[in-house]
């Protein structure tokens, strides 16, 4: 089994994911397209995962491989029907890769908080074994405005009300994060457009206290992460 994993950032990677998928003997290749990697051929990749990042869906000016990222999730889930999980950016360039709309929010969300699946959520495969309300973390300011032909909605926030969508069978794409590691808010932190939407978000001493809450709640979030990876896993040929 191998997985090609598309990263926007270093510091945005699949998370404990990667333990799941060494345990699991599963292949993967990352790259890093902010860093000016091309895109391989989807030709012997059994899945396509694209993780999260501080540029927005509609930056290609900026980040012209974005066009090219788009182009390969649309092959994946149009042409192939490839499984595909997309977090956060990732989710959102689902949308955008097909024929959704991605808008900027009123207000971010940004901290820990908890998701709620629909009813489509509750039976859809991606969450089977999981409770219907989700603790996860969330740092976006864009959301899905309008959802691509041949989704549901499987998750939604007070904010968010697109926080998770699967499209088609094997297509998936989550708003928000359960792949934390005890390094995580440290590491995206380290960016100053993260650092400063966590402070404009929480307040002073945000870092910290955030960091902490993380801390006090990693062994949910990683259940959580590995059921719904083993979940996805199960979904690919």
């Amino acid at each position: 089994m191998n997985i090609l994993v598309l990263q926007h950032i270093a510091v945005e990677h699949p998370g404990v994911w990667r333990d799941f998928m060494r345990a699991g003997d599963v292949a993967w290749d990352a790259v890093e397209l902010d860093a000016g990697e091309s895109l391989p051929s989807l030709d012997g990749y059994d899945a396509l995962i694209s993780m999260g990042g501080p540029m927005d869906v509609f930056d290609e000016a900026e980040h012209p491989w974005l066009r090219n990222e788009k182009a390969i999730i649309h092959e994946a889930v149009r042409e192939r029907a490839m499984p595909y999980l997309g977090v956060c950016l990732g989710h959102q360039l689902l949308a955008d890769a097909l024929d959704g709309e991605v808008t900027r929010m009123n207000v971010p969300e940004v901290g820990l908080m908890e998701v709620s699946l629909t009813s489509a959520g509750r039976s859809d495969p991606l969450f089977a074994g999981l409770d219907e309300r989700l603790a996860c973390l969330q740092w976006h300011s864009c959301e899905i405005g309008t959802a691509p032909t041949g989704s549901e909605i499987l998750a939604v926030s007070d904010l968010c009300p697109v926080q998770a969508i699967r499209v088609g069978k094997h297509a998936y794409g989550l708003q928000f994060h359960v792949e934390l590691t005890a390094e995580t808010v440290i590491e995206w932190a380290s960016v100053p457009a993260y650092e400063q939407s966590l402070e404009n978000a929480l307040g002073s001493g945000a870092l910290t206290r955030l960091d902490a809450e993380i801390a006090a709640n990693l062994p949910e979030f990683n259940a959580t992460a590995k059921r719904i990876y083993e979940n996805f896993i199960a979904l690919l040929p």
